[in-house]
């Protein structure tokens, strides 16, 4: 086995094992990455004219956020309105698709980049008020 197997192989364990020890909130902080990781492959590759490895990517992002829409318990006016921003992000997919639409898929990144930097922020909150950020005692 040469080194690049080993260190790929090491790579692919600690995901693995990153994504099976992660907080549900973690979780949807991986799909937000994961959805703009293949939005930025579909940029790409619509600008090489790798029309095949486009849909691919867009594909892939799509399925993360139709998850991020099926998930969502929709209880009042906020979620409400994520819903309809993640309905948006994935009809700019659908015409980027479709359209080889580098403007749409920079639509559908900036949704996704203001949902993960807003979920970020949730999340450090959320582990300061676990574990006491010393302010409130």
């Amino acid at each position: 086995m040469n080194d690049g197997m080993g260190a790929r192989t090491s790579a692919a364990a600690y995901q693995q094992n990153a994504f099976q020890t992660a907080s549900p909130g973690e979780l949807t902080l991986m799909l937000y990455n994961g959805c703009l990781k293949f939005i930025r492959l579909s940029v790409n590759a619509v600008e090489k004219n790798d029309y095949e490895a486009k849909n691919i990517n867009v594909t892939k992002a799509q399925k993360i956020i139709r998850e991020l829409m099926v998930t969502l318990r929709v209880e009042n006016e906020t979620t409400q309105q994520m819903l309809q921003l993640y309905d948006f992000a994935y009809d700019a997919l659908v015409r980027a698709n479709i359209n080889n639409d580098v403007n749409a898929l920079e639509e559908a990144a900036s949704i996704i980049t203001d949902f993960r930097d807003t979920w970020k922020e949730v999340i450090m909150i959320d582990r300061k008020q676990r574990h006491g950020s010393g302010v409130n005692r």
